[in-house]
């Protein structure tokens, strides 16, 4: 017996499949989305522009703003003399030790409080959700200076309170080393930006299916599975959304540095050392250049984030 194969299907087999185009919902999702982003983007572009072409600029000369009559066109000298100076790659180092403690606790704690508020009850929501904000609307330096009170030797409240933990005494100079110094910080920067992560990762577990959830829960799967296998899978996205905003966030970190220690210590990162050879040296040229390398090693996280993730974010929306 045979088989006879229609025409057109095999035609349909011989022909190699094509990726389909853009469809009409999506172009006009698109236009949409770049008539109402459009007048912010070019106004962003136009106040951040000028600041990073003259920053570059200014990197390019040897100019002290005490003696702006000597200025010389040294070209990449500047970067020269930051890249091979230690105190360049202390700072460097201080600042990704810090973004990586505070991301990667805020990760974990905004992840949890995410799950928190998705489970409240609807009565509970909008008050628990605004609770849970309250730290990320409080002005970073005020939360510095606050940390800092709390912390201080005489007026500090933090080692009487815990002087059962040990290690902690009522003589217990939080700001007199490395270790200690970093930790206060740490801690400052995560209660303030928690809630931020928290807020982002709770929009990715909302667009989770339910129906995945329940499925997972009928085959057997323990919570456990169910979260590695279902919840986090389909919130990649909002997990590198979340993860992308903090870290550029966080590897600026400048306020609570300033107010907290100025940099005593080895505390100082590279926007601290950026703004003391800027502002305090008044070293216009190097501080650009320290600017710019600062701008540069910001682009270059954000594109190894967006590349390591591999996050198709039309995907995500459910476009086909």
């Amino acid at each position: 017996m045979t088989t006879t194969v229609p025409p057109s299907v095999g035609a349909a087999a011989d022909t190699p499949a094509t990726p389909p185009g853009l469809s009409d919902r999506v172009r006009a999702e698109r236009r949409l989305g770049w008539m109402l982003a459009g007048p912010a983007f070019a106004v962003m572009l136009l106040v951040t522009a000028y600041p990073i072409v003259q920053a570059v600029y200014d990197s390019l000369f040897s100019y002290r703003l005490t003696d702006p009559g000597n200025s010389s066109f040294v070209g990449l000298e500047n970067y020269w003399v930051v890249l091979t100076d230690a105190l360049w790659w202390q700072s460097f180092g201080v600042t990704a030790l810090i973004t990586v403690i505070t991301v990667a606790v805020e990760l974990v704690l905004g992840f949890a409080l995410a799950l928190v508020m998705l489970k409240a009850l609807k009565g509970l929501r909008p008050i628990l959700r605004a609770a849970i904000l309250l730290p990320y609307a409080i002005i970073t330096v005020v939360s510095a200076f606050a940390w800092q009170f709390a912390f201080d030797l005489t007026s500090g409240f933090v080692n009487s309170w815990f002087a059962w933990v040990p290690g902690i005494s009522a003589d217990t100079d939080w700001f007199g080393g490395f270790g200690s110094s970093l930790l206060v910080i740490c801690l400052a920067e995560i209660w303030k930006t928690t809630p931020f992560i928290s807020l982002l990762l709770l929009a990715g577990l909302a667009q989770v299916p339910d129906v995945l959830q329940e499925a997972a829960q009928v085959d057997g799967a323990t919570w456990w599975q169910r979260m590695w296998k279902v919840t986090i899978p389909n919130m990649k996205a909002a997990i590198m959304v979340a993860l992308l905003f903090r870290t550029l966030d966080a590897f600026r970190v400048f306020d609570s540095v300033f107010i907290m220690t100025a940099g005593a210590n080895g505390t100082e990162t590279v926007s601290f050392l950026a703004y003391r050879q800027t502002i305090a040296r008044l070293e216009i040229g190097l501080g650009s250049a320290v600017s710019v390398l600062l701008f540069l090693s910001v682009v270059l996280i954000a594109f190894g984030f967006i590349k390591g993730f591999k996050v198709d974010l039309s995907q995500a929306r459910g476009e086909k």
